[in-house]
């Protein structure tokens, strides 16, 4: 059985280090593949060489998306996911520190599935990444 990737896409070594960790422990098979900018997402969904996007073994059964990232922000991302055709229909997990009303809005504007505020506690954050990782990929059904 082929699983398609979860997209982690974070710019802290911290948190990636605790979302990976978790992903182990609940022994989430699906590869990951972290992206430490919005650049680095867009590049593996959009290669620069396959102006169609990304094959359909390649396309994330998840993205957790930060927002605060360097080089393109995770709206900017988000908005790029939506946009095209061959991603449009792929959950979407904001994930940030962010407690800007304001992101929420344009998150959910710009088609988030969710959106989850990180905790700062090291065990709840990884707790939570666990859940999201089960849901997303166990319980939720996609078209």
């Amino acid at each position: 059985m082929t699983r398609n990737p979860i997209l982690l896409v974070e710019d802290n070594p911290d948190d990636e280090a605790l979302a990976l960790r978790a992903f182990r422990k609940s022994e989430i098979r699906n590869p990951i593949v972290v992206a430490r900018d919005g650049v680095e997402a867009l590049e593996y969904l959009f290669p620069p060489d396959q102006p169609q996007g990304c094959d359909a073994a390649s396309l994330p059964a998840v993205v957790l998306l930060d927002l605060k990232l360097p080089r393109v922000d995770g709206l900017e991302v988000l908005r790029r996911i939506r946009a095209h055709s061959m991603t449009r229909l792929v959950p979407v997990v904001v994930l940030t520190s962010s407690k800007e009303e304001q992101d929420l809005i344009s998150a959910y504007t710009l088609g988030a599935n969710s959106y989850v505020r990180k905790p700062v506690d090291f065990v709840e954050f990884a707790q939570t990444v666990s859940h999201l990782g089960l849901y997303w990929l166990s319980l939720n059904e996609l078209p």
